[in-house]
């Protein structure tokens, strides 16, 4: 919407008379004007032989107009608007001749900015061609050649007319051509009468868009150009959005995703012109940073220039200030490129105005503040420079005067000193020319001699010619365009490779990495925007090929070094909630929700993974951001999937449910490849049953709530997987409900639950919730959590119960691998039982390992000595698990593990090399396996529960 001005013309420049003669007889046309408002006519019409006519023209209408040009503008807008003509050729061109005219001089006067003008113009330019299409509408509706339509449908009809370019953005220029795409809703129209109808829609486009751009004796209004059409050679000037959009799918180029970042309807069925937007962004918004789009705009920028003849010196006669060297179009790119290239990810980069998406690339951090600002500037300067040249004669042209009088004649419109303009102009395209073109064309932003030095293979045996040589046949490098971009980058890759501290095994891990790749375009472009990200790359295979090979299945998770903020602070798991919830609600449907959920996990998932690989973090920090992650995604999600579950059967009876997090997760810690442990316990609150269009009994209802929740977070979809599920700790285990009633859930905790359900108890903890008072419940039911276990229980019958699961696990399993950090004497599942044995106990609740072994001690009944060999063993076997877990599915064996996964493993642990590792590893298993046996040797017996047949699921 353009700002409302309600002053007279205000004049902070004025056009200096380039031939006073003529400023002098256009000034007699208007004298009752102020000398200063004389001043500027005089000077514009002695500058602008177009300007001098429109003066002439309107010399009846021009004083008033000065009183107040908003509303003058305004008031010629409302005359066609609220009384469109039938016939709107003769009062479009009067119009157009006021707007031409006002504007021109609110501009040369300074009283208005740029965007103030060229709003003005798109205005005019929206509301011209709603008039024309109406009036070729109501001829076709008339004859009655768009069956099920009559004159009341004239203002829209099915069709709508997409603003593209400047136009699209609300930053039309003086002279601007229009460029438009007019589409018609097919599902409008009766399949029997398409045959009529399509026809008509045709034949209105042709009349609208003679209406506009035919010169009469009046001039013209627009001249207009519907070639953006998708295949304008061989398709209509109108199309159906269906047909459209099934071109942009399977067809659209890189210049068309550019266009469409600025389409907006502008006349007719904006409802459905914006529905067909929203129907293109996977087209135009790439999910993944699009780094190939890079290369399409270098490459259209010199297709332009070969085509135009732009190639050569800077010189400025003749210089074209839009498509030349440090133009407006270069800034253009600039802009639209950076967000092609990121957008798909982040929404706040897709808006349409040039300068506003400088400013956001920079609040986003994708440029430098001061790079937005000064291409901003240069921007609006070259612009206003465009305008004058285009106010001289009305001209669709970007070129400065070949001349130097019309040079001269140009600074005298812009009320400048010749030399001055040329200084500034030369000095400001050169800027211009210089901070854009290392983005466009890498080559010319590498410094000389930068690069890798190409690697023959076969001066160095460790690198395999033949494994290098079928590289070509993979699918990665099928296209010409992939081969290309490789070709630069493979130099580079390989002497990396090549200083690996075992080049043949980082060899082979990268080539299964790039034998696993789908596509390599996206990928290597990336690499070859962000060569940090080749030491990152061969860091990752040097350490475990399973882990590359995950890579090459998930490259977009790349996306998140580069994403901003990638090496910042942990920011927690309510920030992470936030963020995620915020990303689920720009989402419109389920589908795209949970592959949005998948994807943003995969970046966080893989951030923590980098920081561990790269030392950035320990295995204990770890734990603890892999199980903030878990936690936020199912807060985010569980909402979503309970929302998408009411549109059929009615929102969650009651008070709704809550996700309990038992294990790891309820205690903080997860590893790279955990799954989660869960409860779900539900409250209807007396209600039988939903409120829906298919209603389910209250049970029913929360326990295929649960389904669809562990459907949504661990069913494998086009972006993978979340998680596996476990819901085998819910009460009665495998042969109860999958949700439970918090009635129910309270009566087995408080009577019939296994000490061993009150052992896994310790570690629960309230993680997401659901339903109109999900919030209170979730206080609730860790209210009750906390006072049942906080009454304490039994030493004798606890420990008693350890002892025999202790002996059960150990009949139940082969004797532990030294390297098993998990189960086995001394490892660490046994120290969580004793930890949570304290806790159980003692009744003060924390589900921290060491705490628990605090209340052991406190207790009496674990010696200090005995707590802090516990603790070391633990520490350790956790250090191995989280290493172990973050490299291979494998269980954890320093002979297969690589260069990489040792050299991390030896970090993490603090040992000298495999062999002291090895010693102190059994020495600290075993010490806390004699630890244990001590604790529980008085009270190890029979196995009751055994004897009962009760299956406790331990």
């Amino acid at each position: 919407m353009v700002p409302r001005m309600t002053t007279a013309l205000r004049i902070t420049r004025c056009p200096r008379p380039f031939d006073p003669e003529r400023g002098a007889e256009a000034r007699a046309l208007l004298p009752d004007l102020s000398p200063e408002q004389g001043e500027l006519i005089a000077g514009t019409a002695a500058c602008s032989p177009y300007l001098a006519g429109l003066i002439a023209k309107e010399a009846a209408w021009l004083p008033q107009a000065l009183a107040d040009p908003a509303a003058a503008l305004d008031g010629a807008f409302a005359g066609l608007r609220d009384d469109p003509p039938d016939a709107p050729e003769g009062p479009l061109r009067q119009v157009k001749r006021r707007v031409a005219l006002l504007t021109g001089l609110a501009d040369l006067s300074g009283h208005w900015t740029l965007p103030e003008v060229t709003g003005r113009l798109t205005a005019f330019a929206d509301l011209a061609c709603g008039v024309a299409m109406r009036a070729a509408l109501l001829r076709e509706l008339r004859r009655g050649k768009i069956p099920g339509m009559s004159e009341v449908d004239a203002d829209n009809a099915g069709l709508v007319i997409m603003a593209m370019g400047k136009m699209g953005a609300g930053e039309l220029n003086y002279s601007s051509d229009i460029d438009l795409i007019v589409l018609f809703d097919e599902q409008r129209i009766d399949p029997a009468d398409f045959g009529e109808a399509r026809p008509a829609y045709i034949r209105a486009t042709r009349r609208m868009a003679a209406t506009l751009s035919d010169i009469t004796g009046e001039g013209y209004v627009f001249r207009t150009d519907l070639r953006l059409r998708p295949d304008p050679s061989v398709t209509p000037v109108c199309l159906g959005m269906e047909a459209a959009e099934r071109y942009y799918e399977s067809l659209g180029r890189t210049w068309e995703r550019a266009a469409w970042i600025k389409a907006r309807p502008c006349a007719g069925d904006l409802a459905g012109g914006e529905g067909f937007i929203r129907a293109l962004r996977p087209f135009v918004w790439r999910r993944h940073l699009d780094y190939a789009a890079i290369q399409d705009a270098h490459d259209m920028r010199l297709r332009i220039r070969s085509h135009k003849g732009l190639h050569g010196p800077l010189v400025l006669e003749g210089h074209d200030m839009k498509l030349g060297a440090g133009g407006i179009r270069t800034i253009e790119f600039f802009a639209q490129f950076h967000q092609l290239v990121a957008g798909g990810r982040d929404p706040d980069l897709r808006v349409r105005g040039t300068v506003t998406a400088l400013s956001v690339l920079a609040d986003k951090r994708w440029i430098p503040a001061e790079l937005a600002a000064r291409l901003s500037d240069h921007y609006t300067a070259e612009r206003e420079v465009e305008h004058r040249i285009q106010m001289v004669n009305d001209a669709q042209t970007h070129a400065m005067p070949g001349s130097a009088e019309g040079i001269a004649r140009l600074a005298a419109l812009m009320d400048r000193d010749e030399p001055d303009l040329r200084r500034e102009l030369l000095e400001r395209l050169s800027e211009v020319q210089e901070l854009t073109e290392t983005f466009f064309d890498r080559e010319a932003g590498r410094p000389e001699g930068a690069g890798a030095v190409e690697v023959d293979p076969a001066d160095d045996p460790a690198l395999d010619r033949d494994l290098i040589a079928r590289w070509h046949a993979y699918p990665a490098l099928r296209s010409s365009r992939a081969r290309t971009i490789f070709a630069r980058l493979r130099p580079e890759i390989l002497s990396r490779l090549r200083a690996a501290p075992r080049p043949a095994e980082a060899l082979s891990a990268f080539d299964g990495f790039l034998s696993g790749l789908p596509a390599g375009v996206q990928l290597f472009s990336l690499f070859e925007a962000n060569p940090h990200l080749v030491d990152l790359l061969v860091d990752i295979v040097a350490t475990s090929e399973d882990l590359a090979r995950y890579l090459s299945r998930n490259a977009s998770v790349f996306d998140a070094v580069i994403g901003g903020g990638f090496f910042a602070d942990w920011p927690g798991r309510d920030a992470l909630e936030a963020e995620l919830t915020q990303a689920l609600a720009r989402e419109e449907d389920y589908e795209t929700k949970l592959d949005a959920a998948r994807r943003w996990m995969k970046d966080w998932h893989f951030r923590i993974g980098v920081h561990h690989l790269r030392g950035l973090i320990d295995a204990g920090t770890a734990g603890g951001e892999y199980a903030d992650l878990a936690g936020a995604i199912l807060a985010a999600v569980f909402p979503v999937v309970a929302d998408q579950f009411a549109l059929r059967h009615g929102p969650p009876p009651g008070r709704g449910a809550v996700v309990l997090g038992m294990g790891s997760l309820g205690a903080g810690r997860l590893n790279a490849r955990s799954d989660l442990d869960l409860i779900v316990i539900y409250d209807a609150a007396g209600a039988d049953q939903s409120d829906g269009p298919r209603p389910l009994a209250a049970r029913a209802y929360y326990a295929r709530l649960t389904q669809a929740l562990v459907t949504a977070l661990s069913a494998p979809m086009a972006e993978g997987r979340l998680y596996e599920v476990d819901m085998r700790l819910r009460p009665s285990g495998n042969q109860g409900p999958v949700a439970t009633s918090l009635g129910a859930f309270r009566d087995y905790q408080c009577g019939t639950a296994w000490v061993w359900e009150h052992l896994a108890l310790t570690r629960a903890r309230c993680i997401a919730h659901a339903g109109p008072k999900g919030a209170e419940l979730s206080a609730e039911v860790g209210g009750f959590i906390a006072d049942l276990l906080s009454q304490g229980r039994d030493r004798a019958e606890v420990l008693a119960e350890v002892a025999t699961m202790r002996a059960r696990i150990a009949q139940a399993k082969a004797a532990p691998h030294v390297w098993e950090p998990k189960t086995g004497p001394g490892r660490n599942q046994e120290i969580e039982l004793i930890a949570q044995a304290g806790t159980l106990i003692s009744g003060h609740l924390d589900g921290w390992t060491g705490r628990g072994l605090d209340n052991a001690v406190a207790e009496g009944w674990l010696t200090p000595d005995d707590r802090a060999t516990l603790i070391e063993a633990y520490a350790l076997c956790w250090q191995l698990g989280q290493v172990a877990k973050l490299i291979s599915p494998r269980p954890l064996d320093p002979d297969t593990i690589g260069e990489g996964g040792l050299a991390l493993l030896l970090r993490e642990t603090g040992a000298a090399d495999v062999e002291a590792l090895t010693r102190r590893l059994r020495q600290v298993t075993d010490a806390a396996a004699d630890a244990v046996t001590r604790v529980l040797a008085p009270y190890a017996g029979p196995d009751e529960a055994a004897k009962e047949g009760k299956d406790d699921n331990a």
